[in-house]
């Protein structure tokens, strides 16, 4: 696999000279500061390129081209909206990017009630607690029809925690929640998320999976005719919140997905982090059903706290939680093999660490929420020892053979 590390630009704490020491061969980005629905200026573009090589490495995947809300919703300026992503596209295939990853979530983009919760060992971690989510759900958001959208143990066990919270762990757990897209310096206050939850009344889930095959009926031709592989990421948690439709959670979503909008170039982002915090969802399996079509994957871990769903999870360590991420590898790296037997030109699938724990010098450092420095050095290295191994035993293959 091609070794790729996140990078958010000149603000982040994490340099690109850091990833390459800690071993990538290239760098995901996107241009954060602009705003979602515009077409990305061709010298912010360049820019971004120039800053990404003055530190070693090549901007080789762009991790997001925002999706925005008036398109998962069709209105306002959605149409404008659809021809500008189509013009970023061709903008991004005239300086060499071959990937774009992007999300249809609505309103909200992977959801945390801790940012820094205390794992093992002092380690931090990013957590999901659903008890947390329904206390900020029913009784700070105040949202209609959150009461009744929780079972009754849930909803007494969110009245408690709420009572015992102090104000600021209130006001933290609204901050952690409406945080915004990683990266993005954009977030919402209660009555600003209140304001974008209404505008989803009447958008059912199946109105929402229709949108999408819509946008990508527009967005896919422009990809193909540019090189470019687009790839949708899964919905983080994968399961409805705050009375929201999710479409990209299982199997059955990405099936339905990809048989709708049948093309090369139309495919997904395996992250095996969000979709493994759904305990039904078998990663090593859905691997091997959309190994074509994994244009870009995302490897981290998360450990499930409960049998149940919704769950409380947290972030573990990349060879610890509940995937199998040795089982997963392999199919990746069964599909390599496949493409290079096609001669397939993108037989290289890009991987980064996704998050990581803090760690060590990280715990001072005050990177970017889910990606510190060590953290996701140590998961790149223990996932490319797998990969070495696999690709010795299996196939034989040398460092200078893959």
């Amino acid at each position: 696999m091609r070794h790729t590390w996140r990078w958010f630009g000149p603000v982040d704490r994490v340099s690109v000279q850091d990833a390459a020491q800690a071993g990538a061969n290239g760098i995901v980005s996107a241009l954060h500061h602009i705003p979602t629905g515009d077409v990305w200026p061709v010298d912010e573009i360049g820019k971004r390129q120039e800053e990404v090589r003055a530190g070693g490495l090549e901007w080789e995947v762009v991790e997001s081209v925002p999706v925005s809300e008036s398109i998962k919703t069709q209105t306002g300026p959605w149409r404008e909206h659809v021809a500008n992503w189509q013009e970023t596209l061709r903008r991004l295939s005239a300086v060499g990017i071959r990937t774009v990853c992007y999300n249809f979530m609505p309103v909200l983009d992977w959801t945390r009630t801790d940012l820094r919760w205390t794992a093992r060992h002092g380690a931090k971690a990013m957590r999901f607690d659903r008890i947390d989510f329904a206390a900020f759900d029913i009784h700070l958001l105040e949202r209609p029809g959150a009461y009744e959208d929780y079972d009754p143990a849930t909803r007494e066990a969110a009245e408690r925690r709420f009572r015992e919270m102090t104000e600021e762990r209130r006001l933290a757990l609204s901050r952690n929640i409406g945080a915004g897209l990683p990266g993005s310096a954009d977030g919402y206050s209660l009555p600003q998320l209140r304001e974008h939850l209404r505008t989803y009344d009447g958008v059912s889930r199946e109105k929402l999976q229709r949108h999408l095959v819509e946008f990508l009926a527009e967005v896919t031709p422009v990809a193909e005719r540019a090189g470019i592989n687009i790839c949708a990421h899964p919905d983080d948690p994968p399961w409805a919140l705050l009375g929201l439709p999710r479409i990209l959670s299982n199997a059955e979503d990405y099936a339905f997905m990809l048989r709708e909008v049948d093309s090369p170039a139309n495919g997904v982002t395996l992250c095996t982090g969000s979709l493994g915090a759904l305990a039904a969802n078998d990663l090593p399996a859905m691997a091997r059903q959309f190994a074509s079509r994994i244009h870009f994957v995302h490897l981290r871990n998360v450990l499930r706290e409960e049998v149940r769903t919704p769950c409380s999870f947290y972030e573990d360590e990349h060879l610890e939680g509940d995937t199998d991420m040795v089982a997963v590898i392999a199919e990746l790296l069964k599909e390599e093999q496949r493409r290079r037997a096609a001669g397939r030109v993108d037989h290289q699938i890009p991987m980064r660490p996704d998050h990581g724990q803090e760690i060590l010098d990280d715990l001072s450092r005050g990177a970017q929420p889910g990606y510190p420095a060590i953290g996701r050095l140590k998961g790149l290295a223990e996932l490319r020892g797998i990969e070495r191994a696999l690709s010795h035993a299996t196939y034989g293959l040398s460092a200078a053979t893959r």
